[in-house]
């Protein structure tokens, strides 16, 4: 059988170190595939003014599977100052690679699964009756709508002509801004559409009845962001009476839900979100099974394109360590959803198991499972490199 060719994207920072110790791992563990690298990030900006090359659009289009580590983002104007001279004044913008690569291949389903690990020092813990400890299982999975919302890039400041005239249109705008001179407004839209909305919750409510989930949890703020979180809800309601009976639909506020979320986390199964909304709860979850060195995504679309990475940065701090530290799984984990996405299941699984027995047997534990702080230090005080974490790895794989 001819090898498949996974396009890596190593990006910024720790993104290039995390990405090499992922692809040791699917070696090892009998993953046959050749790699070819695509170029993106904060290099490609300062060089050449585009963090997203063209060349790299080109490798994903034509092998349609990409493994992807992290990159730098900074604000418009730390960006611009970064540019190579002889691109600075010539019209150079930066914006987000990944978020590029997302509306470009119109990757509009992002998958973030935030499952406990057994043993993990860092899973959450709660006081319960009598003065008793309780660790509860966390199993949930965010499905986060990817390319509309607050993300869409659709943004104006100081606006003028017909932006400005079709703001001033609005009641809500002049009784609250009408008064605000227009070079002080700064505008971020937040576009919902109904295919878009349509696809994340079908997509939510088929994981959850393939996977024996009783609920899917709307996590929006229907009642006052009444236009675009309330279409989602009522197309939520619409699709469960009609196509998902047995699945319940639960309804939580953004806001009321990050409360829930050190309460009754065992309570949720799958969680569908827009794309902000999606992003903040995805962390959340997260943050009860260790952070986000424990968190992966999935990424995919109808192009039949998909992209697989870690939800954490590139901490470009930590990549001038002498020796790295941070914490590979999450890279090794959104590894296994692409093998899971390429039915290489029983890959996965061997992967996933050796990880769950490195944790569970804790001699092997990276700094922020020691709940050190982040200093090149660490490695004397008994974290596992970055490197020794795979190794470990590795070896529950034989």
């Amino acid at each position: 059988m001819q090898k498949r060719t996974i396009v890596s994207m190593p990006g910024d920072g720790i993104g290039k170190t995390v990405l090499d110790q992922a692809i040791r791992v699917l070696t090892a563990a009998g993953f046959e595939a050749n790699y070819v690298v695509g170029d993106i990030g904060w290099e490609f900006w300062c060089k050449e003014g585009n963090p997203l090359p063209q060349r790299t659009i080109d490798l994903l289009e034509k092998h349609k599977i990409g493994l992807f580590g992290a990159i730098t983002s900074k604000p418009k104007d730390a960006a611009t100052a970064e540019l190579a001279p002889e691109l600075k004044d010539k019209g150079f913008v930066y914006s987000s690679p990944i978020v590029g690569l997302r509306q470009h291949f119109d990757l509009d389903i992002c998958i973030r699964p935030c499952k406990t690990y057994k043993g993990n020092p860092l899973n959450f813990i709660r006081r319960g009756a009598k003065n008793t400890i309780e660790e509860p299982q966390v199993d949930v999975v965010i499905f986060r709508q990817n390319t509309e919302g607050l993300y869409g890039g659709v943004e104006w400041s100081s606006p003028k002509g017909v932006v400005l005239e079709a703001l001033r249109s609005h009641p809500k705008f002049m009784q609250n801004f009408g008064n605000v001179p227009p070079e002080e407004v700064s505008v971020s839209t937040r576009i919902f559409t109904k295919k878009a909305t349509e696809r994340i919750l079908r997509a939510a409510f088929t994981h959850a009845k393939e996977f024996g989930y009783k609920s899917v949890t709307l996590c929006e703020k229907p009642n006052v962001i009444r236009e675009t979180s309330g279409m989602m809800y009522k197309m939520a309601m619409e699709m469960q009476k009609k196509d998902f009976p047995t699945i319940e639909l639960w309804n939580t506020n953004i806001d009321a839900q990050m409360m829930w979320l050190t309460k009754n986390p065992e309570d949720y199964g799958v969680i569908v979100a827009g794309n902000m909304f999606g992003d903040i709860i995805s962390d959340g979850f997260a943050g009860l099974i260790g952070g986000l060195g424990f968190a992966c995504s999935a990424q995919m679309g109808q192009s039949g394109i998909a992209v697989f990475e870690p939800t954490h940065g590139s901490a470009p701090k930590y990549a001038d360590y002498e020796v790295s530290i941070v914490n590979p799984i999450a890279m090794i984990e959104s590894a296994c959803m692409m093998l899971d996405y390429i039915n290489e299941n029983k890959i996965a699984e061997r992967i996933r198991k050796a990880i769950a027995e490195v944790i569970e047997n804790g001699k092997i534990m990276t700094y922020d499972m020691l709940k050190l702080q982040g200093k090149p230090d660490v490695i004397e005080k008994g974290a596992a490199s970055t490197i020794q974490m795979t190794d470990a790895i590795i070896a529950k794989l034989k």
